[in-house]
C-alpha cells in the first residue's frame, strides 16, 4: 500500500505578514530551540529559509505537548499552525503552533553546531560537510553557485555555442605535464583527464563553436588555499576567433554572471552580507611586459622568461583590484598548443584573465598548423608518435581557433568573498583529503 506522505502548504521563506490569520502546514528541520519555560521558540528550516514557530504550552493539548518536549536540533518536522503578525519575530511574522509529528529524529549531541553559534575550523567542517552545508551562510554559497552555471550555459547558447562532453579517462597527457592521476583500465593504463583541451579543439572543425562544463583532475602537490585535485572547469572553443575575440566573450560571461546572480540570489548576498556590483567592460589589459615592469618598480623584478609567483601576483593585486587580462606570456611559459606570436615567436597570443592576485582562467589563440604543432611538442621534450590521433584531425582542415578555461570554484570564491577553495566546493578532493 502507498504511504500516505505529510504535505506542505508553504515554503518557511513564504511565511510572511500577508498571511495572518492564515493556517498553514510546514515541513522542515530544527534549526534552533529556545525554550522561556511557557513559550517554546522553533526556528524551522528548509531548503528556502527560515521562520519561526512559537508553541505557548498553556494552549496546547497535552499530546502535542509532550512531542515538544523531545523534540531536538536537526529533527525533521512537520508542523501545523497559524500566521501571525509579530514585530519581534524573524521577518515579523510567526507561526503559532497547534500540531507538531516528528518524522526522522536526529542524533543527541550532534557533532557540528549547524548555527555557527560555535565556531569550527575549515578541516572540522568538512569532516561534518553535510551539517556544514545546512548553515544558511554556507548553504548559499551553493546557490549561488547553481546561478552561476545556469547563467553560463544561458550565455553560451545566446552566443551559438554548443554544449558538447568529453572523455575523463583518456591516453595521453592533454598538456604534457606530470600532474597526472594514473587509472588501471583493463589490462593496460590511462589518466584521469586534466582539461577537454585537445578533444574541444578538434570538435571546432563540427560545431565551430563548443563549451563544456564539468569536473577535471590535477594531482596538485601545492596544498594551498586556491589548489585542489577535482575542480569544475568551465571551457570555451571558438572558431575563426583570436585571443582577443575569446577574450571578449569571457569578460562578457563575467558580466553576465554577475547580472544574474544580482538578479536571482539577493537575499544569498545578503546572508554573506555582500554587495556586488557589476563590472565595467572591457576589463583592462596588460601585457606580460608591462607586468614586469610594475614588479621591477615595486622592488621584486623577474627575469623575462620566469613565471609570477605568489608573492609577485600579490603585489600585482594590491594595485590591480578587480577583473583584469595579462597578454603575450613568453611562449616557453605556456602549453604547446598556444600560438606563438607571428612578429616574435617567442612571444605567445595567450593571456590569464585575473581578480586582483587570484588566475580565474587562461586562454589563448591555438596552433593551427600541423608543423608548426608538431615541432611546438618536440620543443617541450613531448613524443609527437603520442599525439597522433590529435595531429592528423589538423590534415582534415583546422580553422583558426581560439579558446580559455575558466576555474568555476576560483570565480566562486570572487563572488562569495571566501579564501579558501574548499568552502565552494561541496566535496573537496585534495591530496590529504579522500572522504567524505
Amino acid at each position: 500500500m502507498r504511504r500516505s506522505l505529510p504535505r506542505r502548504s508553504h515554503y518557511a521563506s513564504e511565511v510572511k505578514p500577508e498571511l495572518d490569520n492564515s493556517h498553514v502546514s510546514l515541513i522542515g528541520w530544527v534549526h534552533e530551540i529556545r525554550d522561556l519555560g511557557g513559550i517554546k521558540f522553533i526556528l524551522l528550516r528548509d531548503v528556502s529559509g527560515i521562520c519561526q514557530v512559537t508553541a505557548r504550552k498553556e494552549n496546547l493539548p497535552m499530546e502535542v505537548s509532550r512531542k515538544l518536549e523531545d523534540i531536538g536540533v536537526e529533527d525533521v518536522v512537520y508542523i501545523e499552525g497559524v500566521v501571525k503578525n509579530q514585530p519581534k519575530a524573524r521577518l515579523g511574522v510567526e507561526v503559532v503552533l497547534e500540531k507538531i509529528n516528528v518524522l526522522s529524529r536526529a542524533s543527541r549531541p550532534l557533532p557540528y553546531d549547524v548555527t555557527g553559534k560555535v565556531p569550527a575550523g575549515i578541516d572540522t567542517r568538512l569532516d561534518h560537510r553535510i551539517l556544514d552545508l545546512r548553515n544558511p551562510e554556507n548553504n548559499a554559497i551553493f546557490k549561488i553557485a547553481d546561478t552561476v552555471l545556469a547563467a553560463a550555459r544561458e550565455f553560451f547558447r545566446m552566443n551559438n555555442f554548443i554544449e558538447v562532453r568529453t572523455p575523463r579517462i583518456i591516453a595521453t597527457a592533454t598538456e604534457g605535464g606530470a600532474a597526472l592521476f594514473e587509472v588501471k583500465y583493463f589490462d593496460g593504463k590511462a589518466y584521469l583527464a586534466q582539461s577537454p583541451q585537445l578533444y574541444k579543439e578538434e570538435l571546432v572543425t563540427v560545431f565551430e563553436r563548443v563549451f563544456e562544463i564539468g569536473p577535471f583532475f590535477r594531482a596538485e602537490e601545492s596544498h594551498t588555499r586556491r589548489h585542489v585535485s577535482e575542480f569544475t572547469s568551465i571551457d570555451i572553443e571558438a572558431a575563426f576567433l583570436d585571443l582577443y575575440g575569446v577574450m571578449e566573450i569571457l569578460e562578457r560571461l563575467i558580466v553576465h554572471i554577475h547580472k544574474r546572480v544580482i538578479e536571482e540570489r539577493r537575499r544569498e548576498l545578503e546572508l554573506l552580507n555582500l554587495d556586488l556590483d557589476i563590472p565595467e567592460l572591457p576589463f583592462p589589459r596588460y601585457t606580460y611586459d608591462d607586468m614586469l615592469r610594475e614588479l621591477k618598480d615595486s622592488g621584486l623584478g623577474l627575469e623575462w622568461g620566469e613565471d609570477f609567483g605568489t608573492e609577485h601576483l600579490r603585489i600585482l593585486g594590491e594595485k590591480h583590484k578587480e577583473y583584469y587580462f595579462i597578454t603575450h606570456f613568453p611562449t616557453k611559459s605556456k602549453p604547446f598548443y598556444i600560438q606563438p606570436c607571428e612578429d616574435n615567436p617567442e612571444v605567445s597570443e595567450s593571456f590569464d584573465l585575473m581578480y586582483s592576485w587570484l588566475e580565474l582562467a587562461s586562454g589563448g589563440t591555438r596552433i593551427s598548423d600541423r608543423k608548426l604543432l608538431e615541432k611546438r611538442l618536440m620543443e617541450q621534450g613531448l613524443n609527437v608518435k603520442v599525439f597522433e590521433h590529435h595531429l592528423k584531425v589538423y590534415d582534415y582542415g583546422m580553422p583558426i581557433h581560439a579558446g580559455w578555461g575558466l576555474g568555476l570554484e576560483r570565480l566562486l570564491m570572487v563572488l562569495t568573498n571566501k579564501n579558501n577553495i574548499r568552502e565552494v566546493i561541496l566535496f573537496p578532493r585534495d591530496k590529504f583529503r579522500l572522504t567524505p
